[in-house]
C-alpha cells in the first residue's frame, strides 16, 4: 500500500513539475514583444530582441505613442534596405532633405554576433563614424534589410574589411554564414549598426517595398507609408 502511495506521489510531483515547466516556458515566450506594422504595401510583423533592451524599449515607446503612424520610407535601395523614421516625412509639404532628423535621444550601440543583418533584420540607423565614433543609434530611424546572398569567399573578404577599422577581431558566426548564403542580407553592416529585431511574417512585403521606383537620393517617387504600428502580444 505504502509503495503504491509513493508511486502515486511521485507521479503527481512529476506532473506538477512538468506543468510548472510548461507555464514557465510559456511565460518566457510571452515576454517576447511582437509589433505589427501596416504599410501601404502590406502588413509586416516584427519580433523584437530581448538581447537589445535599450533599442527594444525605445521602439516600443515610439509605437505606443503612435509616432510611426504616417511616417514614410524616405530611403529605399533595391537589394539593400528600406529606411524610415524621420519625423519630417509625415509632413507632405516638407521640402528639405529627409533622413537628417529623428525623435528622441541617441541610443548606445548594442552589438552581438548572434544578431546580424540577415534578410528581414530590423536595425537602427545612425550618423556616420566621423561624427559618431561610438556608433550610437538614431532615436527613431530604422531600416529593414532586403540584401542579397553572399558566398563564403565574399564573407571572408567582408570580415577582412571590417577588421581593418577596429582593434577587436570580428568574425561571422556559423549561423550568420549559413543564412547569408541561403537567404542573403547585408553582412558588411554587422558590428557597425545595431540589429534589434527581425521580420517573422510578411517578408515578401520587404521585396515589394524595395522594388519601388526611386529618384535622386533613393527617395521613392510614390510614397511608401507606415499606416499604423502596434504591439500585438
Amino acid at each position: 500500500m505504502f509503495k503504491n502511495l509513493n508511486i502515486i506521489s511521485f507521479l503527481l510531483f512529476s506532473l506538477l513539475f512538468c506543468s510548472c515547466s510548461v507555464i514557465k516556458n510559456k511565460n518566457k515566450i510571452s515576454n517576447e514583444v511582437h509589433v505589427e506594422m501596416q504599410t501601404s504595401k502590406g502588413s509586416i510583423i516584427f519580433k523584437l530582441y530581448n538581447q537589445t533592451p535599450l533599442h527594444r524599449d525605445n521602439f516600443i515607446k515610439l509605437v505606443e505613442e503612435n509616432f510611426y503612424d504616417g511616417v514614410t520610407f524616405h530611403r529605399i535601395i533595391k537589394d539593400f534596405m528600406a529606411q524610415a523614421g524621420d519625423p519630417n516625412s509625415k509632413d507632405g509639404s516638407f521640402k528639405g532633405q529627409l533622413g537628417q532628423n529623428s525623435k528622441g535621444e541617441t541610443i548606445p550601440a548594442e552589438f552581438s554576433n548572434n544578431l546580424f543583418h540577415k534578410k528581414g533584420a530590423l536595425a537602427a540607423a545612425r550618423m556616420g563614424d566621423n561624427v559618431n565614433p561610438e556608433k550610437k543609434s538614431s532615436g527613431s530611424q530604422f531600416y529593414i534589410v532586403q540584401g542579397k546572398k553572399h558566398s563564403l569567399k565574399q564573407l571572408s573578404q567582408i570580415e577582412n574589411r571590417i577588421n581593418q577599422n577596429q582593434e577587436n577581431i570580428f568574425s561571422f558566426s556559423d549561423s550568420a554564414k549559413k543564412l547569408y548564403q541561403e537567404i542573403g542580407g547585408t553582412p558588411f553592416l554587422d558590428n557597425g549598426y545595431t540589429v534589434f529585431g527581425e521580420v517573422i511574417k510578411g517578408i515578401e512585403i520587404i521585396d515589394k517595398i524595395c522594388s519601388v521606383e526611386t529618384s535622386n537620393g533613393n527617395k521613392p517617387i510614390n510614397n511608401v507609408t507606415i499606416l499604423s504600428a502596434r504591439i500585438i502580444n
